[in-house]
């Protein structure tokens, strides 16, 4: 017999922050977004994941932050290195394991950050050498967001597009988000289940997908033009347009605790006070607030006593996503 002796890829990949937000499936089957949406990579918040394929391993061996994976989840990720298999030929099982250095599942996108990692680094495990663009349609299949985390700075992911492209560079323009951690539990309802929830049910939800594509033209065109004003204004939209949304389903779709609010009145009040910042949620209790490098010091210690928050986490424009190979 044959003894297949293929390589050990580790790959990081990096969260992202949607400014422009996706929420619900346009296509479930090619898990293709209802909206377009534009986000920025964080250098602060990654994933880690090796993977290795495995002569006489009889299933996927999958470890997220030291735990063994089973049932739903395990299938929901050999499923998607059945596509790994069906492009190389392989035929054999891997052993994956995969870390993050942020809560997981609470909305900070480790769903993002993750799935891009595990698509880089399987494709090269299998020796596959994809293009970037092919690898980021890979890790939409997985999750829609993946298909950012790529790339680094700020990344779009545009409507009916099967693969995310970058927008501008880290440097082009050089903010910073504090992400304002008020838990590190696991939220009760998965993204994917909230979306599919509040289609089904929001009567707001048709009037979401209908306004999403003019906020995530006016958030890119900000971008483009530094106008910090104008992009923070069209984030916060874009973050209570979906949120309401939700709010809307029946019965109400609602990750926020009282932090949320908190955090949320605290940043308005900072505004106010000369402090320009601007706030953004995901599906998730976390409050994200993007601002200009000279305030970030004097914004982070305030919003760190705000009651509840347990962290405040200074991001920068990350990095595209990276693998080492490390051969047998």
């Amino acid at each position: 017999m044959t003894r297949h002796r293929l390589p050990k890829a580790t790959a990081i990949a990096h969260s992202n922050i949607a400014l422009a937000k996706y929420w619900g499936k346009k296509d479930e089957t090619q898990n293709l977004p209802a909206t377009p949406s534009l986000s920025m990579t964080l250098d602060a918040l990654h994933t880690t994941t090796s993977v290795q394929f495995v002569e006489r391993l009889e299933e996927d061996e999958v470890t997220l932050n030291g735990s063994r994976l089973t049932g739903e989840d395990l299938e929901r990720l050999s499923l998607f290195m059945d596509r790994i298999r069906n492009l190389s030929g392989l035929a054999l099982a891997a052993r994956v394991e995969s870390n993050n250095n942020f809560p997981t599942a609470s909305g900070l996108a480790s769903s993002a950050s993750g799935f891009a990692a595990l698509a880089l680094g399987a494709t090269r495990a299998a020796g596959l050498e994809l293009p970037r663009s092919e690898v980021s349609a890979l890790a939409r299949l997985g999750s829609a967001s993946a298909a950012r985390s790529l790339f680094g700075g700020y990344v779009a992911l545009e409507l009916d597009a099967l693969s995310a492209i970058p927008v501008l560079s880290g440097d082009g323009f050089p903010l910073q988000l504090l992400v304002c951690v008020v838990t590190t539990l696991p939220k009760d309802k998965s993204s994917r289940l909230g979306m599919g929830h509040t289609a089904k049910t929001s009567p707001y939800y048709p009037a979401w997908v209908a306004s999403a594509p003019a906020v995530y033209t006016r958030i890119r065109e900000a971008l483009l033009a530094q106008d910090f004003e104008k992009l923070g204004r069209a984030t916060e939209h874009s973050a209570l347009l979906m949120h309401a949304s939700m709010f809307a389903a029946d019965p109400p779709l609602n990750y926020w605790l009282p932090t949320t609010l908190a955090l949320l009145a605290r940043v308005t009040e900072l505004r106010g006070a000369g402090l320009p910042a601007y706030a953004t949620m995901d599906a998730g209790p976390h409050v994200k607030v993007i601002c200009e490098p000279i305030n970030t010091r004097a914004l982070a210690a305030a919003l760190e006593l705000v009651p509840g928050v347990k962290q405040v986490m200074v991001c920068s424009p990350g990095p595209d996503a990276a693998v080492k190979v490390e051969p047998t």
